[in-house]
């Protein structure tokens, strides 16, 4: 069956006006992140036709070919694991990355940001719920992560990301949202020179009217947009 891609986005973004609207948020204050695993550049075109401007991507390889074809017409946001090694490309590739939940790794990145001469807009990754399958800095020590990332001078902290355990249930989901915002909150507080903590990237298709709900500035949908994930490109 053929994924008609703009009248899910429509439906995405009626969507996200409606549960803006009750929680007395704008719409305009949350932003779509299209997330591309696997889909062909074909359907990201599709996607900017139908006003999408920010793509996620899960590997460095796959992002390459995809902004190889696409290009600038889009931001391009890291969602996935970074392994330090590929810093060095991360860099030049994206406008975001969402996934820093270690010293090592952002440090790589400021050596890799100074080098091209511009600032690497950053999320730090926080495993709230503390699963053991799952990415991220525990929540307990992620304002010492913060701290220690805003000495870096080539890389820009601008929020929180975080990933909810899956459930068929979103309700399920809202502790974790809440939990990160509380975190940011927090942080916020603590007065750290030098950050800002305007970005909270949290809630996917199954959960992401409860993540609005709870505050995330940024949503990350891919099924429900491109349709079941085909097999990696």
């Amino acid at each position: 069956m053929e994924v008609d891609i703009t009248a899910n986005i429509n439906t995405i973004k009626q969507r996200i006006a409606a549960a803006a609207a009750k929680s007395q948020r704008a719409p305009d204050s949350i932003k779509l992140l299209a997330v591309t695993k696997t889909v062909p550049p074909v359907c990201l075109g599709e996607a900017i036709d139908a006003g999408i401007t920010m793509f996620g991507e899960n590997y460095v390889q796959e992002a390459k070919e995809k902004v190889a074809v696409i290009g600038p017409r889009a931001q391009w946001h890291m969602i996935g694991h970074l392994q330090t090694n590929k810093a060095k490309y991360a860099v030049n590739l994206f406008n975001y990355i969402h996934s820093v939940d270690r010293m090592d790794l952002a440090r790589e990145l400021d050596k890799r940001a100074r080098l091209t001469g511009h600032k690497m807009n950053i999320l730090i990754e926080v495993n709230v719920s503390g699963e053991k399958t799952k990415n991220g800095i525990p929540a307990a020590t992620t304002i010492s992560l913060v701290k220690d990332v805003s000495m870096l001078e080539n890389l820009s902290v601008r929020g929180l990301m975080t990933m909810a355990p899956y459930s068929a249930n979103p309700e399920n989901s809202r502790l974790y949202f809440t939990s990160l915002r509380n975190l940011r909150d927090d942080i916020i507080r603590a007065g750290i020179t030098g950050i800002l903590m305007e970005e909270l990237s949290m809630g996917m298709t199954d959960d992401f009217e409860v993540a609005i709900e709870e505050g995330a500035t940024i949503v990350r949908i891919g099924r429900a947009i491109f349709g079941e994930r085909k097999s990696r490109v």
